[in-house]
């Protein structure tokens, strides 16, 4: 049975920062691309991060280069997500997701496998 499960969610204030983790369970998961989408209120699903099986290429959002970092531990099925100088607009849910295919996608319908979200709340 696949499961992905996201923790490390929280509430924090502004240039704050939060690490998010996905833990990988049910596949195999060193050779799948993995990444991270967000979901705000009232918006649409939207693509973060996305790193593939070696960690060789890895691609972020404008809205989150130099600010967001993903990584990846294949030997403990765990991919994360590093959040520093957060914002307010960063305020989502985030998704990790799992894609069976050697190239990463900014898409989220060419995922395989999603998890069910962590809250991130950016508030003074």
């Amino acid at each position: 049975q696949v499961q992905l499960v996201e923790s490390g969610g929280g509430l924090v204030q502004p240039g704050g920062s939060l690490r998010l983790s996905c833990a990988a369970s049910g596949f195999t998961f060193s050779s799948y691309v993995m990444g991270w989408f967000r979901q705000a209120p009232g918006k649409e699903r939207e693509f973060v991060a996305s790193i593939t099986w070696s960690g060789g290429s890895i691609v972020y959002a404008d809205s989150v280069k130099g600010r967001f970092t993903i990584s990846r531990d294949n030997a403990k099925n765990t991919v994360y997500l590093q959040l520093n100088n957060l914002r307010p607009e960063d305020t989502a849910v985030y998704y990790c997701a799992a894609r069976n295919r050697l190239l990463g996608s900014t898409f989220g319908n060419r995922y395989d496998y999603w998890g069910q979200g962590t809250q991130v709340t950016v508030s003074s």
